[in-house]
């Protein structure tokens, strides 16, 4: 199945992957992993919500990179290094800066 491979320049470049990957005859889009980083690679906050607001509007250039929107998204995965109870609002709180009607569910 051939796939084609879209890499934002908004994006830091990926090293051995690709930030989205779309299958062909399926119209199914993979988007790798964001991070709290700038296009250069560089880290934007030094906080858990800044990182989680700048991780979510990586997700939606990666999106839009491919013609889709988070109403497309059918699941969504955070990997938080260090997240509890007590890291909760400030991962919420970084969410609510890109969506602040509420965090989308698939």
């Amino acid at each position: 199945m051939p796939i084609q491979k879209i890499d934002p320049p908004e994006l830091a470049p990926p090293f051995g992957y690709a930030h989205v990957v779309i299958a062909s005859g399926t119209r199914r889009v993979y988007i790798a992993g964001q991070t709290g980083t700038d296009a250069s690679g560089a880290l934007v906050a030094p906080d858990l919500a800044g990182q989680t607001t700048q991780a979510l509007r990586n997700l939606l250039t990666a999106l839009a990179a491919a013609g889709a929107t988070i109403d497309d998204v059918v699941k969504l995965n955070f990997l938080v290094v260090g997240f509890g109870p007590d890291t909760m609002n400030d991962f919420l709180g970084g969410a609510s800066a890109v969506f602040p009607d509420g965090f989308p569910t698939p």
